[in-house]
């Protein structure tokens, strides 16, 4: 892991770079209660391109910043991920959930250059369900439980993936995890996104009952330029559950951008 200081903070990043020829490389951004680590499967594209992986502020090995939930920490987010873009030039954001907004978030209001958008298990709005939100503020072992329920995080994984999805929630904690989802359920960028140029795409599971179908359906509407792709078998996850498809998936998303 790498770090780079920023804003009083810092923030760890994986990267790796084996590339001959390298591309505009990709900058990776998880979702809520997660890290780095949901990416690991897609570090083979460093023989392609160079691949940099965040872990946003209070996740994984970054500092955390004491940010409310909704605009401030979506913006300390973005901060994170703008750092890692900075040191490394990674200039295709890959966002998934919550790290799609971070990512749809630095192509509408921040200073850097943006080449490309990967949207997965995203949405350009993230309703959270009252449940959920409630769960996360007084039972957190039941949120975890409801997100590992079927067709959610998962469709159908090996007992181990699924262990170390909770590991990783467990590890976040409560109450960074608390403030990712409200934050997510407060993002609303409806109507906004005509003014993204740079090509797009957006990828969902199959069974992604947390953020469906329609929600990647909507981005390829109003993105200018975005493609849709499905990966079959997988739901929330799909980068953890299915990786070599959805690694598939990105490279031809990645072969699209830089031409």
């Amino acid at each position: 892991m790498e770090t780079v200081r920023h804003h009083g903070r810092s923030t760890a990043y994986r990267y790796a770079d084996r590339s001959a020829d390298a591309g505009p490389g990709i900058c990776c951004l998880h979702g809520s209660g997660t890290s780095h680590a949901i990416w690991d499967g897609q570090f083979r594209l460093a023989t392609t391109t160079p691949v940099a992986a965040v872990d946003l502020s209070g996740h994984g090995k970054s500092e955390d910043v004491d940010a409310e939930p909704g605009y401030e920490t979506l913006s300390a987010y973005a901060d994170d991920a703008a750092a890692v873009v900075g040191e490394t030039g990674c200039s295709v954001l890959v966002g998934h959930s919550l790290g799609g907004a971070v990512a749809l978030w630095l192509a509408l209001e921040g200073d850097l250059a943006v080449d490309g958008l990967v949207l997965t298990g995203t949405g350009p709005r993230l309703p959270v369900l009252a449940d959920l939100l409630a769960w996360l503020d007084d039972d957190f072992e039941r949120a975890i439980e409801f997100l590992h329920g079927p067709d959610r995080l998962f469709h159908d994984p090996d007992p181990d993936l699924r262990e170390a999805s909770i590991s990783r929630l467990r590890e976040t904690g409560q109450a960074v995890t608390r403030r990712d989802f409200r934050t997510a359920d407060r993002f609303n960028v409806i109507g906004r996104l005509g003014g993204i140029a740079c090509p797009a795409a957006a990828i969902v599971g199959e069974y992604d009952q947390l953020t469906p179908l329609r929600y990647h359906q909507h981005l390829a509407e109003e993105l200018p330029d975005c493609s849709l792709l499905r990966i079959q078998a997988a739901a929330h996850l799909a980068m953890l559950e299915q990786p070599q498809a959805f690694t598939a998936a990105l490279s031809v998303v990645l072969d699209r951008i830089t031409r």
